[in-house]
């Protein structure tokens, strides 16, 4: 057997327990701490913390400490790479198991687009990057919009590496989270740990989740440019599967730098 099927046959035997299985469902959906892991699945925090421990183990969660409070860490289920592991182990046992990824359906003619909004603090790097990435990536299929509880000044390295991706956003312009909280959004996502513990409710409750993501403009200086490419690469792996769950199609175009 390949080191990669022992891994998917790793991966059957981990997420078939229950509280690991319950794990990946919430962290599917939002990153989030072990407090509000506990809180859901109605267990002990050793619990939560012994079986995330074994996921992070099997490469399947991933944990970053909190911009909000660095006592704290968010962890993330890597979607893809269960995908991966798991139609190793289909494949290992028969090919007639092996799993083929499945195209996003389009949108039907005539329904309305899913509108997305994007926040972060300064609404000058990450949600603006977040909010291009999405329109592009869906060739229009989805609406997407950005802002932030403070703004500031859009960052030109976010200029260039979405320039790089041919996606021009140089005439953006930054805007406050309060413009946008009479509006009905299918999907509220918070990209900066921060302005999530900020972010206001808005119309008709849409559903929120949050990504917890570094602030590129914080790296120090000769690590901007690596900084903002690594944010984008995160932003077009979670975007690819925003798509998935909104059932619109991905459109690839270019190769990543």
């Amino acid at each position: 057997m390949s080191s990669n099927a022992r891994a998917g046959a790793e991966v059957l035997r981990l997420i078939g327990d229950d509280q690991r299985w319950r794990l990946l469902r919430e962290l599917g959906a939002s990153d989030l701490r072990v407090a509000e892991l506990v809180e859901r699945l109605g267990s002990t925090q050793n619990l939560v913390s012994y079986h995330l421990a074994e996921l992070r183990k099997s490469g399947l969660v991933t944990s970053r400490r909190s911009s909000a409070d660095a006592r704290d860490s968010y962890y993330r289920f890597d979607v893809r790479r269960c995908g991966e592991l798991l139609a190793a182990a289909g494949s290992a046992l028969t090919p007639a198991l092996r799993l083929e990824p499945r195209p996003a359906k389009a949108a039907a003619s005539g329904r309305r687009r899913p509108i997305v909004l994007f926040l972060c603090t300064g609404n000058s790097a990450r949600s603006q990057m977040a909010e291009a990435l999405l329109e592009h990536a869906s060739a229009g299929g989805v609406r997407a919009r950005s802002a932030g509880s403070q703004p500031k000044s859009l960052h030109p390295l976010a200029v260039q590496v979405m320039r790089e991706r041919g996606i021009d956003i140089s005439a953006n312009r930054t805007k406050h989270l309060d413009r946008f909280v009479g509006t009905r959004f299918d999907r509220v996502i918070t990209l900066c740990d921060k302005v999530r513990e900020v972010c206001p409710e808005f119309r008709d409750g849409p559903a929120r989740s949050h990504w917890s993501m570094a602030d590129p403009s914080a790296a120090p200086a000769g690590e901007s440019y690596p900084a903002f490419l690594r944010t984008a690469d995160e932003l077009e792996d979670r975007i690819g599967l925003l798509l998935g769950e909104l059932g619109t199609p991905e459109k690839k175009e270019h190769p990543r730098v």
